[in-house]
């Protein structure tokens, strides 16, 4: 069988070294970074760097890569597009991409109503502007995001967000008008609790929520991950997800489905939402969407979408010829390559594998995720359930040396989350998984050599 990982080198290797160096001078270390390398060209599912070392991508820059890199139908759309023009901004002479792009998205989101696309450059950007259309069509100001949620570095973003370091510490003070609600964690629930049971305490957490911390009359919108993505890939059940539907419908609190890291193929769906069977109210996208190229969305009832006046929505490069045209060009590449079925079958795979690790060793707690977006938490022992950061960097760690880009999440950076290009062939997805085998044995012997000594 062909290897596709291959590391020649220590890493840093010795261009990578030069590049380090410079990095360190000109680029803030606010700016963080993962394996010490830098890429020199990539495609599908793999990554090579200036020193001629190639990796297996498992990250697919946080979840960006679904169609894998360089992908022909998306870099040949983009050429294309670069040749007849580059921007003119669409608030200055609009462009049909845009409009193509708006209406195939209007046909994919859940739901039989009409519905309007507002396109914008980062998933941030996405959120921020769901909140000033929820505010502007509800008439009110309070935004409920969820207790481990992510969504974003901008203030009100960041204000949204739930992990105070890295994101929020030092940055403050925040925005006004932002409540946290509880979240299921299915496996930190009290001891001896069923998931059902489990669900009726947080949603009646939840209804508590709308009385002792905010009042529903205020509550412009909910926005939910419908799968957590940098609070641990946290799965939550469809009796939760439809608990707070119902809840917002009877109060006229608009549902937001923050799709930037579920959306676009991840999940096995074109939107992870539809796994839930709810519709709501307004969408986020990003990330995958665009394979790279920068540009998000909000998606939205055309009666929520059409309050704001002329001016008030937008910015310079939204929605960009380039974002746009790439993509529609990702939209064909999900139909034509049939990539929902795909990503069910590659969370098959990576379930069974991890699901075997965690039989097998006793620091892996819980093996989790839905469609591709699979995780490991990783811990002292299962007995004790205690966050282990410190293996969990060391497993990502040994996983680089050998070959394979890895990321964490999770509250206590102690979850191994992998997003890799659904793309990915069955040999070198086989490769990557027993890379996390081989990582995960090699830090836990080193992690028991230093408890000897």
């Amino acid at each position: 069988m062909a290897k596709f990982s291959d590391v020649k080198t220590q890493l840093p290797g010795p261009a990578a070294k030069e590049l380090l160096d410079k990095r360190k001078r000109y680029v803030p270390k606010g700016v963080s970074n993962g394996v010490p390398t830098f890429a020199d060209t990539a495609e599908g599912a793999l990554v090579k760097d200036v020193d001629g070392n190639t990796f297996i991508d498992f990250a697919g820059a946080i979840g960006t890569i679904n169609v894998g890199h360089c992908h022909p139908k998306v870099t040949q759309a983009l050429k294309e597009q670069a040749d007849r023009f580059i921007h003119t901004g669409f608030n200055v002479m609009m462009y049909e991409g845009y409009i193509k792009l708006a209406e195939k998205l209007a046909n994919l989101a859940p739901g039989n109503h009409d519905k309007q696309v507002l396109f914008l450059n980062s998933g941030a950007e996405a959120v921020e502007n769901a909140v000033k259309i929820a505010r502007k069509y509800t008439k009110r100001q309070g935004i409920v995001s969820f207790k481990r949620g992510y969504h974003g570095r901008t203030l009100m973003t960041m204000t949204m967000t739930s992990k105070v370091k890295p994101y929020k510490y030092e940055f403050g003070p925040f925005a006004p008008e932002v409540y946290k609600a509880p979240y299921p964690y299915y496996y930190r629930r009290p001891e001896g609790m069923s998931e059902a049971d489990y669900d009726e305490y947080v949603l009646q957490e939840f209804k508590e929520f709308l009385v002792g911390d905010a009042a529903p009359e205020t509550i412009a919108a909910v926005i939910m991950e419908p799968v957590q993505g940098e609070g641990g890939f946290i799965v939550p059940s469809k009796r939760f997800v439809q608990g707070v539907y119902e809840l917002c419908q009877s109060h006229g609190i608009l549902f937001v489905a923050d799709e930037i890291q579920t959306g676009f193929t991840r999940t096995g769906r074109y939107f992870a939402i539809e796994h839930f069977g709810v519709v709501p109210d307004l969408i986020t996208v990003s990330k995958s969407m665009g394979a790279g190229v920068p540009i998000s969305g909000v998606i939205g009832r055309s009666e929520i979408m059409d309050k704001s006046e002329p001016g008030e929505l937008g910015g310079t490069y939204s929605g960009s010829p380039l974002g746009c045209a790439a993509a529609l060009a990702v939209l064909d590449v999900i139909e034509e390559e049939n990539l929902n079925q795909r990503a069910e079958q590659i969370g098959s795979k990576v379930l069974n594998r991890f699901n075997k690790l965690a039989e097998q060793y006793d620091c892996i707690g819980e093996a989790r995720g839905l469609g591709a977006m699979c995780a490991l938490e990783v811990v002292k022992d299962k007995a004790s359930k205690e966050p282990h950061k410190a293996l969990t960097s060391a497993i990502i760690e040994e996983a680089g040396k050998r070959g394979l880009l890895l990321l964490s999440a999770g509250m206590f950076s102690n979850v191994i989350r992998v997003l890799m290009p659904i793309v990915i062939t069955d040999e070198q997805l086989e490769e990557g998984l027993s890379i996390i085998e081989e990582s995960i044995a090699a830090a836990v012997a080193k992690q028991k050599d230093a408890t000897l000594v």
